[in-house]
């Protein structure tokens, strides 16, 4: 295959094993991209422990369109099976172990917001895969081989369990079957590459070595890095609130993201676009709009990104809007006389009515872009609030409706 391989490398963190002076098509990747005479298997397992997809998941998604576009298949293991273990990867306790009915509900969400991501239309560039139609098959004798591969001292070595062993908390049995599961998929898949976080070296490395151990041709590893939050600082996570999610509405996303920190955002143009990252704009405000425009417009369409950057403007300069990008929340439901903290707990931009009695006592909550300070403001029916959007910070906000 003769197209540029810059792709590859862009947004990467290591490739393994890694010898770029090598002509070894095992040894180096990029040798085995150009020679190979047929589509490579590209493998990604996801464990549908959740239901949303956040941009923090949709990098190493990205990397596998990428392998897609460049004329290899995209095998996307759904880790039904393993799923009921739960990963140990970075987890200070054992995992809850998940019905087979919460993964396959948890499985048809994630791919559905996968959809504005992969290649799901083109013939022999995606193939979806569930680790049950092997893993459940596996008799004793065969999981005893599996043990077989690795020591004890090897699995303690893994940086989660090495942390819970030296603190005294408590590692199951059924936790060190693991990654060698999740190893034993890449021997049945046949992979060519696996992708994962950096976080994952470990188990895919576990990987190459099952496949070796069965006569297979080791996979490469491919890493990427883990993207920070909104803030900068910490990992995006849903549970630190510092998230993006694919399946946010157009107006929630661009005003998140239009306010990316500046020691972020040049990575957030890395992972999470194609423009070219030495034409991007000098200005730190104009870099930020351009940022949020292009991935709401890789989401939701331009049309629609374009309307979520107006919006967003308006609402900022202190106005209401018109725009439909605003998301709506429906007053059926509330009592009235309803005081203004509770309004800002339902309509979902606070957790708790002690939180949004916070948030509005610090100025933070507006309504129409009028700042409301009274926390016990009261509002005795729904028609002195429909049409009106309420606003959370700079970056969430509703629209009440009947």
């Amino acid at each position: 295959m003769s197209h540029s391989l810059d792709w590859l490398f862009r947004g990467t963190t290591e490739i393994f094993p890694d010898q770029p002076d090598s002509a070894q098509p095992t040894e180096n990747l990029r040798v085995r991209l150009e020679k190979s005479n047929r589509p490579l298997r590209i493998k990604f397992g996801i464990d549908p422990t959740g239901t949303d997809i956040h941009l923090g998941h949709s990098t190493i998604y990205r990397k596998l369109r990428q392998f897609q576009d460049a004329g290899h298949t995209a095998v996307l293991l759904i880790g039904d099976f393993t799923a009921r273990i739960g990963d140990p990867t970075g987890k200070s306790e054992v995992r809850k172990q998940l019905t087979e009915e919460e993964v396959k509900a948890n499985a048809a969400t994630y791919l559905k917001q996968l959809r504005p991501i992969l290649d799901f239309e083109t013939p022999g560039r995606l193939e979806i895969r569930y680790n049950s139609e092997w893993l459940s098959k596996l008799d004793l004798s065969k999981i005893l081989e599996l043990l077989a591969t690795m020591t004890v001292g090897q699995m303690l070595a893994k940086e989660g369990f090495a942390e819970r062993y030296k603190q005294g908390s408590a590692i199951y049995l059924h936790e060190f079957l693991y990654p060698l599961m999740q190893g034993y998929d890449s021997v049945a898949l046949e992979a060519d590459v696996e992708l994962g976080g950096t976080d994952q070296k470990f188990n895919l490395a576990v990987g190459r070595d099952l496949q070796r151990h069965f006569g297979q041709t080791p996979q490469f590893g491919l890493l990427m890095p883990i993207l920070p939050g909104l803030d900068g600082v910490q990992k995006m996570s849903k549970s630190l609130g510092n998230y993006v999610g694919l399946s946010e509405d157009p107006l929630s996303m661009y005003s998140k993201l239009e306010k990316v920190p500046d020691n972020a955002i040049e990575q957030y143009f890395e992972l999470l676009t194609d423009l070219p990252l030495d034409q991007l704009p000098e200005k730190p405000r104009d870099r930020q709009k351009l940022l949020a425009l292009d991935v709401v417009s890789h989401y939701h369409g331009k049309e629609r990104a374009l309307e979520a950057q107006s919006a967003a403007l308006n609402l900022v300069q202190g106005g209401g809007t018109e725009s439909d990008s605003v998301p709506e929340f429906s007053l059926s439901g509330v009592q009235f006389p309803a005081k203004l903290f509770y309004l800002v707990s339902a309509a979902g931009l606070c957790k708790s009515s002690s939180e949004a009695r916070r948030q509005i006592q610090g100025g933070a909550v507006k309504l129409d872009g009028e700042k409301m300070s009274e926390v016990d403001r009261l509002f005795e029916s729904p028609e002195a609030l429909s049409g009106k959007v309420l606003q959370l910070g700079k970056s969430k906000f509703v629209r009440f409706v009947p």
